[in-house]
């Protein structure tokens, strides 16, 4: 592909990208970093784990998505008593017009394109394991048989930090197939102003449609054409080596309170969420700023603090800095 086409189509994807996030933000006030994370994500084909408390719009964000991006939805809200089979589905007995029976195998809720796993924590380990493969593989493998799900798919899950009555942990396992955790703030004052003038006024918002399976798809294609330099690779593959103690990259602070580093997914995840960003602001090669800009979002859920780091109370946002801080762009 010659160059200036490539130019045409980052200028089109960055058009794109524009345009939706301008429709979301009809419903959702504000948050323009977190539709920002969740929409490079959704382009990179990760699931997301949106971490805010009550009432900060994630669920009508994920709605929203789903509307804009025309995709097929649906919720779960995971409670203590959900059971695997209430989101994967069931074999059932049937009964055919001759009166033979035999099993068929009734679909969950997780056959979808967008799922929303609302409140996941809620949820007992078990249950939680029935999304691992979907996460990851795309498909659902139940009595022997293997389902694949109707691209794209994104799982999209929300958790509440404050209320740990009632609430499992998520494993890391399940925790490193999500690219993304996004923290969603608090709105500010005018947005909160905003926000309760349209729930008074109770103003319908209709969005328009602005993309569908095709394109999305098409989307990630593009990005595949994006220039990745092997410094640029090399300085990625660094900041997650620098999230390990054990690692001659690793700053002081990470030595000291870090037990675990991030897995080899987080270097694809950065490579892959910065192409997005480069192609997002019409460019068709990635700079280490692009790698920078998503290493929270891809980081923080990855690293695992020893004692110290929980006894000294020590924000894993506060050793990414100083992470990023300590790593050269090259060597």
């Amino acid at each position: 592909m010659s160059e200036e086409q490539m130019k045409l189509e980052a200028g089109q994807f960055k058009s794109d990208f524009e345009t939706i996030k301008a429709e979301v933000g009809k419903v959702i006030v504000g948050q323009e970093a977190v539709v920002e994370a969740v929409l490079t994500a959704l382009i990179c084909g990760g699931n997301v784990l949106l971490e805010g408390v009550p009432g900060l719009g994630k669920t009508e964000l994920v709605k929203t998505l789903s509307r804009v991006l025309d995709l097929d939805f649906n919720r779960i809200q995971f409670t203590p008593d959900l059971m695997p089979a209430d989101i994967i589905g069931t074999n059932m007995i049937m009964t055919d017009a001759d009166g033979n029976h035999g099993f068929e195998f009734k679909k969950g809720p997780i056959f979808t394109q967008l799922l929303l796993a609302d409140e996941i924590n809620r949820a007992t380990p078990k249950t939680q394991s029935a999304l691992l493969e979907t996460m990851q593989e795309g498909s659902v493998t139940t009595s022997g048989t293997t389902y694949h799900m109707k691209q794209p798919y994104f799982v999209m899950a929300t958790q509440n930090p404050l209320e740990q009555e009632g609430t499992y942990p998520l494993p890391e396992a399940q925790l490193d197939r999500f690219m993304f955790k996004v923290n969603v703030p608090f709105p500010k004052h005018s947005e909160l102003n905003e926000i309760v003038t349209r729930t008074i006024l109770k103003k319908e918002v209709e969005v328009d449609k602005i993309l569908n399976s095709e394109r999305i798809i098409e989307l990630r294609r593009i990005l595949h054409k994006v220039v990745v330099s092997d410094a640029i690779l090399d300085y990625a593959v660094r900041v997650v080596l620098g999230t390990h103690p054990d690692s001659d990259m690793a700053p002081g602070e990470i030595k000291r309170f870090v037990k675990w580093g991030a897995s080899p997914r987080a270097s694809q995840a950065l490579i892959t969420a910065s192409r997005v960003r480069a192609l997002a602001e019409g460019r068709v090669h990635v700079s280490c700023d692009d790698i920078n800009h998503f290493a929270e979002e891809v980081l923080q859920h990855r690293i695992i603090l020893n004692y110290d780091g929980h006894a000294e109370n020590i924000k894993i946002d506060e050793l990414l800095k100083t992470l990023i801080a300590a790593t050269p762009e090259s060597v």
